[in-house]
């Protein structure tokens, strides 16, 4: 059984793994070749350095996704303590229910509901345009808010709920003994809550996609744009850096789990 595990786990690894590993080799290959390595290069890196509408995209995906990671990690901690404080079972399974429409909704529904209803509101106070980036962030704040809850709310619930009542017996008003007490406790909660939120945001595409405006794109989106045409393999020297860019941040996310598991 064990001997048929780790060839049954080796397959499965080598199917998830196989495309990553074949897109970081081609990355450093001297020609545009996918078949054949003529050589190791940093061409497509220099290449994609002298990009400037990629590297644009790019710069509008990071200031998108670090947004949209600020106010849904306030918003998310704000709404995980307030759902926490429900007295009634009831009125805690409503909220939760809400709070996981957005994740299990199909993103091309989230897309198009939020796209008409730019729409509807530009038109009703009469804009020129109804959608921008302003509009974008409003929609992956959307999506991105319920992974932050959905991180929060397990810390909230492990945690003494004497201690911010004890804070307050001491002389801490309620928003001290917040900061104070309940803070540390979750915010192994919230590092995580918001790794996953810049991630999400930084990967999205559909809901991106329904929701931009001229003017402002995101890389998915350009690089969708680029394959009506052809992908250049910068764009696999791109796709390196994203990756391991993700890969750092999701072995800090564990990281800071282990030390809360310590803890």
């Amino acid at each position: 059984m064990k001997t048929s595990a780790k060839i049954y786990s080796g397959i499965v690894f080598a199917i998830l793994f196989a495309p990553i590993l074949v897109l970081l080799v081609f990355s450093f290959n001297d020609a545009k070749s996918l078949s054949v390595f003529s050589g190791f290069s940093l061409k497509w890196y220099r290449e994609l350095l002298n990009d400037r509408n990629t590297l644009e995209a790019v710069r509008n995906t990071l200031v998108l996704a670090a947004s949209a990671t600020v106010i849904s990690t306030i918003m998310g901690t704000a709404a995980a303590v307030g759902i926490n404080k429900l007295r009634t079972k009831w009125s805690k399974a409503v909220m939760n229910t809400v709070t996981d429409i957005p994740m299990t909704n199909p993103d091309i529904i989230t897309g198009i509901s939020l796209m008409l209803m730019f729409v509807f509101v530009g038109r009703l106070f009469g804009a020129a345009t109804s959608l921008s980036f302003w509009t974008m962030l409003i929609a992956h704040v959307t999506f991105c808010l319920p992974y932050v809850i959905l991180q929060i709310l397990p810390k909230l619930r492990q945690m003494d709920k004497s201690l911010p009542e004890a804070a307050m017996d001491l002389g801490c008003t309620p928003v001290g003994a917040f900061f104070k007490v309940e803070l540390p406790e979750i915010l192994p909660g919230i590092i995580t809550g918001a790794i996953m939120a810049f991630t999400l945001s930084l990967d999205d595409f559909v809901i991106s996609y329904f929701t931009s405006g001229n003017g402002f794109e995101t890389l998915p989106i350009r690089i969708y744009g680029m394959t009506k045409k052809t992908v250049t393999p910068k764009m696999y020297a791109l796709a390196t850096i994203i990756f391991f860019v993700t890969l750092g941040l999701l072995m800090i996310s564990n990281l800071v789990d282990e030390k809360d598991e310590a803890k």
